[in-house]
């Protein structure tokens, strides 16, 4: 069955490939594609080598930096107006990344001074090709364009999330199934908000709608950290939620592998406020990364906004999600896989749906202490998980436009203005991975189900939670099979 699960995922690698290539053809309009900054990035922070070693390999591909962004200008025909802006940001994170820590690593190396003084050399005509690509962006970004438009369609929205998503649902379904889970997320809200509504304004309103939800969240959204404290309440959690892992037995953890929290690099920037950068199968002692953008950088207004959307109660759930046992925890576990194709060849919708599903279940099993305020904040951010499904395929598949998208957001999700901006520019530059979070969550929440109804009083969730994760990141349902054929 592993090796079975490893030839399907090479098909199907295989052929998004080639879908790529032959019809989606996003090296065409996709201008931020085009970006040294990442893999630069992993190589500089890799524990898979020594420095002086990680550098050798930048030094050999430095010289070729000019040369690739010169044949990406070429490669843009019919670029889209928003992958220009974001092909801006984070090669000018690039830029920074080259000219500061990259720069002051190799004076600080201990590399012959004849190849740092080359390497520096190298550098400098690196930094003047960025520059050079940043100012052809903007050039066309303030331009007459033609501009392709950044919606993908019908044909090729169903194709890629065939490929990439790797279901058992179609767009459709998973976008049908979203409407009616947001019934369900509604009736638990009214079912919290009832309770509460007296503990925090007094008499009851006598009957209770989405306004009164609504007021009580805009409540208990003022209880949050201050710009300044916010990577440090972030630091501080993590130690409470491994705790809790821990004593409940929900899942083996790793001590040696370390969680750092980092204020986001440059060069991703631009697409969501928080991310994990886990190292690779290749990598197996490389550090993870927790992404979180500096609020205190950001204008007052808009920093409030994000804080009263992250607040007290919603950091936790983030945190549950990035870190443990969400992503960092998932992505420990995918690298000791002993399939080396599983851990190259990560499914997106397992990735995020694990995440996805490590929230509901520690609130199942107590975390928060059943705390109702916590159960409805849960539950707002579950409007969130299906509606990232709702706002993709209603953008790129049903033209919906920035006013339905933010009159969803604001009004039927509960969600501040900043975070709702946001999304709107997310799902402008990224299509499909939206609908992998709702997707996942509701394939791995199905299986598991399903094991407990075969297994009965036999079943043991850490047990599950290890035997999922230990196929790595392939998808759900190919998990699904080998999990269900083995207990047949």
């Amino acid at each position: 069955m592993p090796e079975r699960i490893d030839l399907r995922l090479i098909e199907n690698q295989m052929k998004a490939i080639l879908f790529e290539i032959d019809t989606l053809q996003e090296w065409r309009w996709n201008a931020a594609s085009y970006n040294v900054g990442p893999v630069m990035g992993l190589k500089l922070k890799g524990r898979y080598a020594p420095l002086d070693e990680r550098l050798s390999t930048l030094y050999h591909r430095s010289r070729l930096i000019p040369k690739y962004y010169a044949a990406a200008a070429a490669q843009l025909q019919e670029p889209t107006h928003e992958h220009l802006g974001m092909g801006i940001q984070q090669n000018q994170g690039t830029l920074r990344m080259l000219q500061g820590e990259l720069h002051d690593s190799i004076k600080n190396s201990s590399l012959p001074d004849s190849i740092k003084e080359e390497f520096l050399h190298r550098l400098a005509h690196a930094d003047e090709a960025v520059e050079g690509y940043i100012t052809h962006l903007t050039a066309l970004k303030d331009g007459d364009g033609p501009f392709r438009s950044f919606r993908l369609g019908d044909e090729l929205f169903a194709r890629k999330f065939h490929y990439n998503l790797g279901a058992g649902w179609s767009a459709d379904e998973i976008f049908n199934y979203a409407l009616d889970q947001k019934d369900e997320a509604y009736t638990e809200m009214l079912r919290l908000t009832q309770k509460l509504y007296p503990k925090y304004f007094g008499a009851s309103p006598g009957s209770y709608g989405l306004p009164e939800v609504q007021r009580l969240i805009d409540h208990l959204s003022n209880d949050h950290p201050t710009p300044e404290a916010f990577m440090g309440v972030i630091k501080d959690q993590l130690q409470e939620l491994e705790d809790f892992v821990v004593e409940q037995d929900l899942i083996t953890l790793d001590p040696d592998k370390p969680l750092i929290v980092r204020e986001t690099p440059g060069y991703l920037q631009g697409i969501a406020l928080f991310s994990i950068s886990a190292p690779g199968p290749y990598d197996k002692l490389g550090d993870t990364y927790y992404n979180v953008n500096d609020l205190s950088k950001l204008p007052r207004e808009q920093a409030l906004s994000y804080l009263r959307e992250y607040n007290s109660r919603m950091l936790q759930i983030l945190n549950i999600h990035e870190a443990i046992p969400g992503h960092y925890t998932q992505l420990v576990y995918a690298n000791e896989s002993p399939s080396i194709i599983k851990s190259i060849f990560r499914n997106n919708t397992m990735i995020e749906g694990w995440a996805c599903y490590t929230e509901r279940m520690m609130l199942e099993e107590g975390y928060g202490d059943n705390e109702p305020e916590l159960w409805l904040m849960y539950w707002k951010w579950y409007l969130r998980v299906l509606g990232n499904t709702l706002i993709d395929i209603g953008v790129h598949t049903r033209d919906w436009s920035q006013e339905q998208v933010m009159d969803f957001l604001v009004n039927e999700a509960f969600q501040e203005q900043s975070e709702a901006e946001g999304k709107w520019m997310r799902v402008q530059r990224s299509s499909v991975q939206l609908c992998s979070y709702f997707t996942g969550f509701t394939e791995i929440l199905s299986l598991r189900e399903e094991m407990k109804s075969k297994q009965g009083e036999a079943f043991d969730l850490k047990a599950f939670h290890e035997a999922f994760l230990s196929y790595g990141s392939a998808p759900v349902k190919f998990i699904r099979e080998a999990l269900l054929k083995f207990e047949v």
